[in-house]
């Protein structure tokens, strides 16, 4: 008889390996655009909606699973490819057959833009720019024990990955079909940032994080449980920049943790680097150095409850 699975211990020093990314907060100028957009390349269908005075939130998704939060936010300014942000949010799916189906359906929506694809070693990802400029891609991971670790480091890389080579071994008519009812999940968020010192303390020594690649020029990559990132942060467009002034774009970055005790042990080590931060008791947010908003929550969180963040 198997025994059962005793709960992960909790650490002070590091955040839960049992997190999970959940749904990316976008500001949006044109919320009808951009969630046909959302439906139409990327098979994300609406699970949500409520007005907040002069705004809109949808929340998007599949099947129950909440992506993506839009908050149509009437006259900010469009964003800037050289302030911080959000470089790309990155949809996981679960075989390369979902994956496929998805890239061959985002290729085929004039309003976006394909931007490339690579092998990761790690993962194999493809990438496109919304609408309205912001980052996304699309990826499936390599089992783990695929995954090369050097000097106690992941190794990655961006080798090249030919997309037609890729939709021809895996596209399938039935797939594609299904795309709207197969699962998928934010796998990882990747950040511009003004400066990697400043985002290592942030993200890896308060919020618990652990460094996964430090190597790679202008970045730092950082995940919980030995994933190869849930965040990942850069100063290719950025270097320098300093907290964003309100504009469109990435609105917060979510995270869900198991229990009230892993939030507890968030705070701490908020307090003990002197950063404010707002605890509702089912949630904790917190501004990394350049205004992006981090909430971590526990389970249970329902759609409702993310509109109203």
């Amino acid at each position: 008889m198997d025994r059962p699975t005793e709960p992960t211990a909790v650490h002070d020093r590091i955040i839960t390996p049992d997190l999970a990314m959940d749904a990316v907060t976008l500001r949006v100028g044109d919320l009808d655009t951009m969630a046909s957009y959302y439906g139409t390349s990327f098979a994300l269908e609406p699970l949500e909606e409520r007005g907040s005075g002069r705004e809109v939130h949808r929340v998007l998704g599949r099947g129950t699973t909440p992506l993506l939060r839009l908050v149509h936010t009437p006259g900010l300014p469009a964003g800037d490819h050289r302030q911080a942000g959000l470089f790309h949010t990155a949809l996981l799916f679960d075989d390369e057959a979902a994956l496929a189906a998805t890239v061959y359906r985002a290729v085929q929506d004039p309003r976006g833009q394909f931007t490339g694809s690579s092998d990761h070693l790690v993962s194999e990802a493809f990438y496109f720019t919304d609408p309205e400029g912001n980052g996304v891609e699309l990826y499936t991971d390599r089992p783990r024990e695929q995954w090369v670790h050097e000097g106690g480091q992941i190794k990655m890389g961006s080798a090249w990955l030919d997309p037609n080579a890729y939709l021809r071994a895996h596209l399938t008519e039935a797939e594609l079909g299904a795309a709207p009812s197969r699962s998928g999940r934010v796998g990882h968020v990747h950040l511009q940032v003004g400066d990697i010192a400043s985002a290592r303390k942030f993200y890896v020594d308060a919020l618990g994080l652990e460094a996964t690649l430090t190597g790679f020029p202008g970045a730092l990559f950082a995940s919980a449980g030995g994933y190869h990132h849930h965040i990942a942060m850069n100063t290719w467009n950025s270097a320098g920049a300093g907290p964003r002034a309100a504009s469109l774009g990435l609105g917060e970055v979510a995270i869900t943790v198991p229990g009230r005790e892993d939030l507890d042990a968030l705070v701490a080590r908020l307090r003990a680097a002197n950063l404010p931060f707002a605890d509702d008791g089912r949630s904790v947010t917190v501004a990394d150095p350049w205004g992006t908003q981090v909430t971590v929550s526990v389970p249970g969180t329902s759609v409702e409850d993310l509109l109203a963040r």
